[in-house]
C-alpha cells in the first residue's frame, strides 16, 4: 500500500512538472509586443480632428482635418489630460527616453548645455527593452533633440543627431517661417516615414520585436506643405480659433504619413501585436507668427501655449492603441511623458518597481481598465518648471504642479501663486488661490520639497541657462 502511495504521488509530481513544463512553453511562445511612438512638434491639444475630451468639442481642430489619427484614435484610448513634460522641445524629448521629469533632469530649455547629464545610462526605453529580450531592435527616425547620438541610449539605427533645421526650419527669419512653401517632401513627412517603414518591414520579415520612434519635423516652422493640399485648405472655410491654411495643410500632409505607416504595419499583420502611441512634445504655438500679446489663441479653450506651464503649452494630444486596449475611450487620468518608459517596459513583460531616480509610473492597469484610475509614481504630482524668461511668453520664470483636480503655479518674480480646479476650469480662467488657502499651501509645499529634493535649477535674474555648463551658473533649488 505504501509503495502504490508512492507511485501515486511520483506520477502526480511528473504530471504537475509536465503541464507547468507546458505551461511555461506556452509563455514563452507568446509574441513579445512591438512599440512605435509616433511624435510630432509643437501640435497643440486640439491640433487634430479627434475630439480628445468627450464633453469639450473644441478639444477638436475647427479647421485641420486628421482622419488617419481618428481611425487610429478610434480603435485606442485618448488620454484627454495628457501633459508634455515642458512648454518646449528637449525637455520634453530628453524626459521620455529617461523617464524623468526635466527638473531632475536639470534640463530645462533648449540651447543648454548638457555634459552634467549621464547619457549613458542603464534606465532608458531601448535598453530596458532589450534587457527585457535581448532580440529587441530600437531605431528613431526623424528629429532627435538630444545632444548625443541615439545609439547612447541602445538605439541601433537613426538619423543622428538631428534638430528644427535639419526639417527646414530657418531661425534667422522669424517672418519667412510663416509663409507658405511648396514641396514633396514637406518637413521629411514622406522620407522619413518611408525610413520608418523599411525598419519595420526588415523586423518583420527577420521577426525581431521592435521600438521605433518617429519623431516629426512637422508641424514646427517653417510652414511647409504639398500644392494640393494646400488648394484644399485655400477653398475650405477657417475656423474660428485656427485660420492659418498652410499650418492646416501641413498637418493634413503629416497625417497622410501617419496614415502610410499604419497602413503598413496593418498589412504586415503587426497590428494585433503592436503598440503605437501618437503625441506631441509640447503644446501649439498660440498665434502665427508668435508675439506675445493677441485676442484669440489657436489653443483656444486653453489658455496661452508654447513656451508657457499654463495648460496651452504642456495639455497634449495623446492616443494608444495595442493589445488589449479598449476601443473609443477617452481616459480623464492626468499622465506625462515620464510615464510612458515604465508604461512601455510594463507592456513588455517586466513592471518596473517604482524608484525614487524615475518619476513615472506605468499605465497598464489604466489601458485595460476602461481607462479609469490613477498612475503610481514615487513622486506625488506632475512638475513643470520653466526657471528661465522667455520675450515671447509671459516672460516670467515659473514651476507648476498638479495634483487630482488642482494645479498650482509659482511665479519666481515676485513668489506671485495661482491656483486652478484644471477639471473644471481648462482656461484657467478662475484663480482659487484666495478661496482655497489651504490647498494652496499643500500644493506649493509639494512643489518646493520636490525641486529642493531633485536640486532643480533656480531662476535668479540674469540667467539664462544658455550654452555653458550647469555647474557655472551654481543655482540650485
Amino acid at each position: 500500500m505504501k509503495n502504490s502511495c508512492i507511485v501515486y504521488l511520483f506520477i502526480c509530481l511528473i504530471g504537475i512538472l509536465y503541464i507547468g513544463c507546458k505551461s511555461f512553453e506556452i509563455y514563452s511562445k507568446e509574441k513579445i509586443p512591438n512599440f512605435i511612438v509616433i511624435l510630432t512638434d509643437d501640435q497643440g491639444w486640439n491640433g487634430t480632428s479627434v475630439q480628445m475630451m468627450n464633453d469639450e468639442i473644441h478639444s477638436k481642430s475647427d479647421y485641420h482635418e486628421t482622419p488617419n489619427v481618428e481611425a487610429l484614435a478610434s480603435r485606442g484610448m485618448r488620454f484627454s489630460s495628457a501633459y508634455a513634460s515642458a512648454p518646449v522641445c528637449s525637455p520634453s524629448r530628453y524626459s521620455i527616453q529617461f523617464g524623468q521629469t526635466p527638473a531632475r533632469l536639470k534640463m530645462i530649455r533648449v540651447g543648454m548645455n548638457t555634459n552634467h547629464i549621464k547619457h549613458e545610462a542603464p534606465y532608458t526605453i531601448p535598453k530596458l527593452l532589450k534587457k527585457i529580450s535581448s532580440n529587441y531592435k530600437a531605431a528613431h527616425f526623424g528629429k532627435w533633440g538630444i545632444d548625443v547620438d541615439p545609439s547612447v541610449l541602445g538605439y541601433d539605427e537613426s538619423d543622428g543627431i538631428t534638430g528644427n533645421k535639419d526639417g527646414g526650419f530657418d531661425y534667422k527669419s522669424n517672418k519667412k517661417q510663416w509663409k507658405n512653401t511648396i514641396t514633396d517632401d514637406p518637413k521629411k513627412i514622406f522620407s522619413t516615414t518611408k525610413k520608418a517603414i523599411d525598419f519595420i518591414e526588415r523586423k518583420a520579415k527577420s521577426k525581431q520585436p521592435f521600438f521605433l520612434q518617429v519623431s516629426h519635423y512637422a508641424v514646427h516652422s517653417d510652414i511647409m506643405l504639398r500644392k494640393e493640399t494646400l488648394e484644399k485648405y485655400k477653398n475650405k472655410p477657417k475656423g474660428k480659433y485656427q485660420k492659418h491654411e498652410g499650418f492646416a495643410a501641413m498637418t493634413e500632409d503629416l497625417d497622410t504619413g501617419v496614415g502610410m505607416l499604419l497602413d503598413r504595419v496593418k498589412e504586415l499583420g503587426l497590428e494585433e501585436d503592436t503598440y503605437i502611441i501618437y503625441t506631441s512634445d509640447n503644446g501649439a504655438v498660440p498665434v502665427m507668427p508668435p508675439r506675445r500679446f493677441y485676442k484669440e489663441s489657436s489653443n483656444f479653450p486653453l489658455s496661452r501655449g508654447k513656451w508657457d506651464a499654463l495648460e496651452g503649452g504642456i495639455r497634449v494630444p495623446f492616443i494608444i492603441a495595442g493589445p488589449k486596449i479598449k476601443s473609443g475611450i477617452e481616459s480623464k487620468t492626468p499622465i506625462t511623458f515620464s510615464d510612458l518608459l515604465p508604461t512601455i517596459t510594463d507592456l513588455a513583460g517586466y513592471n518596473l518597481p517604482l524608484k525614487n531616480n524615475l518619476d513615472g509610473g506605468s499605465l497598464k492597469n489604466i489601458l485595460v481598465k476602461d481607462g479609469k484610475g490613477k498612475v503610481k509614481r514615487y513622486s506625488k504630482g506632475l512638475i513643470f518648471h520653466v526657471p528661465y524668461e522667455n520675450g515671447i511668453a509671459i516672460k516670467r520664470a515659473h514651476s507648476s504642479i498638479i495634483v487630482d483636480n488642482f494645479k498650482l503655479i509659482k511665479f519666481y518674480n515676485n513668489n506671485e501663486l495661482m491656483l486652478f480646479d484644471v477639471v473644471n476650469d481648462i482656461a484657467e480662467n478662475s484663480n482659487l488661490v484666495d478661496s482655497l488657502p489651504e490647498k494652496v499651501l499643500e500644493l506649493e509645499l509639494l512643489l518646493d520639497s520636490y525641486l529642493s529634493k531633485v536640486k532643480a535649477p533656480k531662476w535668479q535674474p540674469g540667467i539664462s541657462w544658455k550654452n555653458k555648463p550647469i555647474e557655472i551658473f551654481n543655482s540650485y533649488h
